[in-house]
């Protein structure tokens, strides 16, 4: 893995020492994707730092305030995308006092930006799920299958789809397995229903090693190829939504197995959620357009409209 980037710094080179290390101390809390986000977030701190002129180990509360207004108002991300850029923050400069670097921590009385209790992201509908995968079962591109099924079928998000390989197949008591790496490099053995097993016998054919899905080169697919793939399915099935995305295929896993009577406690150990609010965001979003009270309106005056 690269160095990180670390800001020029006023004082020369000890003070850009002391900021390298105590980025690698932070970082090293970390490994697998967890690291590669946590570092992807902190970079995108110090280079706000370098265009502010500001030296990281300088900066006072005033300055973090300012990093989340700019995420805000300049970067327009979502408030889940504010909060977890800051929490990267706040766990640097907590290393920072813990290695005693800094006396304390300028991102200690930070106002975290509340984050809405239910998910943006919407999943599709069960038509809608059905035609994407119907779509990619008659693809001509043996990966299209596969693609929908991993993303859909067992609920993986993007990393771990396009990661997997033949060598992670198996099994284990009668079932067909995926040896998942997840996040924080924790690794889980997931069952392949009958239908998954088969969309992944297709796109592996003959081979006996090298990754599941490949890209037209013939290389491993990475997240940006699925995602043109994934839009190109969704076009060609008909399925219109705003901005189709990997992500959405984890959600409708997460609704349909709710819409299927499957328990929220057992769907929560499905889709790898620690904490079961997670979950719970996924399905109230769904209710609040299911129950929505405009259908009851529209209902109560069908006759006059």
């Amino acid at each position: 893995m690269a160095a990180i980037i670390v800001p020029a710094v006023s004082g020369g080179s000890p003070n850009e020492l002391v900021l390298r290390a105590a980025t690698a101390a932070y970082l090293g809390r970390y490994r697998g994707q967890t690291r590669l986000h946590s570092e992807s977030d902190l970079r995108v701190f110090l280079h706000w730092c370098t265009d502010q002129e500001l030296d990281p180990l300088s900066a006072v509360r005033v300055d973090i305030e300012r990093y989340i207004r700019w995420l805000q108002d300049v970067r327009h991300y979502q408030p889940s995308t504010v909060s977890r850029r800051l929490s990267v923050v706040v766990g640097f400069y907590r290393v920072c006092v813990i290695d005693q670097i800094l006396p304390h921590s300028p991102a200690d009385y930070v106002r975290r930006p509340p984050v809405p209790a239910e998910s943006p992201t919407l999943g599709l509908g069960h038509l809608q799920f059905e035609a994407l995968i119907t779509t990619a079962r008659l693809s001509a591109n043996p990966n299209d299958f596969a693609l929908i099924a991993l993303l859909g079928l067992l609920g993986l998000r993007i990393f771990e789809t396009c990661g997997a390989s033949i060598s992670d197949l198996g099994e284990e008591h009668g079932h067909h397995v995926l040896r998942v790496r997840g996040k924080g490099g924790k690794v889980v053995l997931v069952p392949l229903p009958p239908a998954v097993a088969r969309a992944i016998e297709r796109a592996v054919e003959d081979r006996t090693d090298g990754p599941i899905l490949r890209n037209i080169l013939g290389t491993r697919m990475d997240r940006h190829a699925a995602t043109r793939r994934l839009k190109h399915l969704a076009a060609t099935a008909g399925v219109r939504m705003p901005r189709m995305h990997p992500h959405m295929l984890r959600h409708t896993f997460v609704t349909t197995m709710l819409d299927a009577g499957v328990s929220l406690r057992d769907v929560q150990i499905a889709a790898r959620h620690a904490d079961p609010r997670t979950t719970m965001r996924y399905d109230r979003a769904r209710n609040n357009l299911d129950r929505h009270p405009n259908y009851i309106l529209a209902a109560y005056m069908a006759s006059g409209t």
